[in-house]
């Protein structure tokens, strides 16, 4: 971890409230990355305030500003001075998404295109924005939404000129243990039904930790080149594991799949595949530009994955073992569950 990357720079992170950004100025904190300022920008003044109570967020150097992406002369306000964005903000139940669309749009595409312009605007240095499994081939608004917004990312790198900013995109799926993924559902309704719903029992998922997503963040800023999309290599998990991890007695009952769900999390498409390089722990989206690759990207070592390649939670050669997930289980805080 290149913790001297970060030293007496300025962080600011949108939608700083939620778990991810609660759990990744808990790491920057505890881990002492000597940042001259942290900037937590959300909407939310309940949480905020939930924050600032904790003894762990009550820095001299942390700053908390009320704010909506979609405003743009707030962003402004708040990015001045600030040499890394790390981009959380976004509207993200898929039923919400479906029933609301445009307000979907104005948040998760209006609203990214405010934070590129505002940080070129601003001359900010490293700009990560937090992606999904669901905006690989998506089928669904909030999948959509945040595949317009990878492009956005990706292809802000065409805008900068003669600055030095990198603009990039880190997908992944559903943390573990986070609101409202399958886990703390589960560990919720398991006293109140005689069994687990299951949308297939083929279903599969992605496993990611908060604090593997937050390292993971973290390198993806340190490695950007610009206009790339990091994609971590992650175990899968089969939903019916999930549920004898829980309660091996407890019946398992098909309720047939959801609008807008996918049986597999995709991470990396086929189409996705032609531009995709492997490094040890993780794959590279390259820009589609390839000149623009070829200048970033050099050299012998380009390992390129093989024709008609995809990465999906269902195809993967890594699977977790239940008492593997019996472990993670016991992970989830209680507040994830209420």
């Amino acid at each position: 971890m290149n913790k001297n990357f970060f030293k007496g720079k300025s962080l600011l992170i949108t939608g700083g409230t939620g778990s991810f950004g609660n759990a990744f100025l808990h790491y920057l904190i505890k881990n002492k990355f000597k940042l001259k300022k942290i900037v937590v920008y959300s909407r939310d003044e309940l949480k905020q305030y939930k924050m600032q109570e904790k003894s762990l967020f009550k820095k001299d150097y942390l700053r908390f500003f009320l704010g909506d992406i979609r405003d743009q002369s707030r962003l402004e306000m708040a990015m001045d001075g600030i040499d890394i964005v790390v981009h959380a903000a976004a509207l993200k139940q898929v039923p919400a998404a479906e029933y609301n669309p445009f307000e979907f749009i104005k948040t998760n595409i209006i609203g990214a295109q405010n934070i590129i312009d505002t940080c070129n605007k601003k001359g900010v240095k490293n700009i990560v924005a937090l992606s999904t499994d669901k905006a690989s081939s998506p089928i669904n608004l909030y999948g959509a939404t945040k595949l317009c917004s990878d492009k956005l990312f990706t292809s802000a790198q065409n805008t900068i000129g003669s600055k030095n900013i990198k603009f990039s995109v880190v997908r992944y799926g559903n943390v573990f243990g986070s609101r409202g993924s399958v886990a703390p559902k589960f560990l919720e309704i398991q006293n109140k039904l005689n069994f687990f719903p299951v949308t297939d029992k083929n279903m599969t998922r992605f496993n990611i930790t908060l604090k593997e997503s937050v390292e993971f963040v973290i390198d993806s800023i340190v490695n950007q080149k610009g206009g790339e999309i990091f994609v971590p290599k992650l175990p899968s998990y089969r939903i019916t594991d999930l549920c004898n991890a829980i309660n091996p007695q407890k019946k398992i009952k098909l309720v047939g799949i959801r609008p807008g769900e996918k049986i597999h999390e995709e991470l990396i498409s086929i189409s996705e595949s032609r531009n995709t390089i492997e490094k040890k722990n993780y794959f590279i989206i390259l820009p589609q530009k390839h000149e623009f690759s070829k200048i970033n990207y050099k050299g012998k070592n380009l390992n390129y994955v093989s024709k008609n390649f995809e990465y999906n939670s269902g195809n993967n050669k890594d699977f977790l073992l239940i008492k593997e997930i019996k472990h993670l289980i016991k992970s989830i805080s209680v507040d994830e569950i209420k």
